[in-house]
């Protein structure tokens, strides 16, 4: 797997500024701003020419890459077709990670569909063998995410993706922070709760976790119900400062996304802050 040996700080897709311009105008506005890198956002298909993919891998060499797979992806449908597909929707970005050198990808896995939450771990599960498997036998060489995800009828708490973590080699956790604050219904938002889920994960899967993390944060609008929008950092009640000193103090490096609507000022905002500490 492609290593880090710090926090790397990135843009949810090409920054604003990039307007209706290029992959390589995009990178050359990240690396104007002295932020470190980009996750490829393919929310509605892997949409990439090869043609493109050689440009990203070529231009963003001295960046960090990570990609999101489409959000049509349901691994617990009740229909197989729609399975299968989400399946292939994820190996498609995990061959157009490998193919542009990125680092990590992620998705949001499943939805409960008023099924146990055992059941459904067991047939997210197997899915990711599926998944695992096709990387295996490919040699592709990117971490597999499933991301925490910001409502409770969403799979993906903590504790599930922890759990998943441990029973493939290839996966380790996306943690949202701001999904898990808003799936909590305002929980998870001081220095001591950021502080428990790092600890959590570095306990319960490896400090190796810590050391390859891959994280999103924005600011969120939230009902009891979890998730409801994205809002910039500074217009929400999303603790970022206190989450960024507890990352700082246990050293986690990796990639954060800030999937802020203004997207390259929030992420700029985050890495002055981290550098401030």
């Amino acid at each position: 797997m492609k290593k880090v040996d710090k926090l790397n700080f990135l843009t949810a897709g090409m920054p604003l500024r990039t307007g209706k311009s290029s992959y390589e105008k995009a990178f050359e506005i990240i690396k104007d701003m002295n932020l470190d890198g980009m996750e490829m956002e393919f929310v509605h298909g892997v949409r990439m020419t090869d043609e493109t993919r050689q440009l990203v891998k070529e231009k963003a060499k001295d960046l960090i890459l990570t990609a999101h797979a489409p959000f049509y992806i349901n691994l617990n449908s009740k229909e197989e077709e729609k399975v299968d597909a989400s399946v292939e929707r994820i190996i498609e970005t995990i061959k157009a990670a490998q193919d542009t050198n990125a680092y990590s990808i992620t998705f949001h896995a499943a939805f409960y569909l008023g099924m146990e939450k055992e059941h459904v771990y067991e047939n997210v599960k197997r899915q990711i063998k599926k998944i695992c498997d096709v990387a295996d036998n490919e040699k592709f060489n990117v971490w597999i995410r499933p991301e925490t995800t910001g409502k409770a009828s969403q799979w993906g708490d903590v504790d599930e993706v922890i759990k998943l973590s441990n029973d493939f080699e290839k996966v380790l956790p996306c943690i949202d922070f701001s999904h898990v604050h808003a799936r909590s219904g305002g929980e998870y938002n001081t220095y001591d709760e950021f502080s428990t889920i790092l600890e959590k994960i570095g306990k319960g899967i490896g400090q190796y976790a810590l050391d390859n993390f891959h994280m999103h944060l924005a600011g969120i609008d939230y009902s009891k119900k979890g998730e409801k929008h994205h809002l910039n950092l500074e217009e929400s009640d999303m603790n970022y400062k206190d989450l960024l000193k507890a990352l700082k103090a246990f050293d986690v490096k990796g990639a954060l996304t800030c999937e802020s609507p203004n997207i390259e000022e929030d992420t700029k905002l985050l890495k002055e802050y981290y550098l401030s500490l």
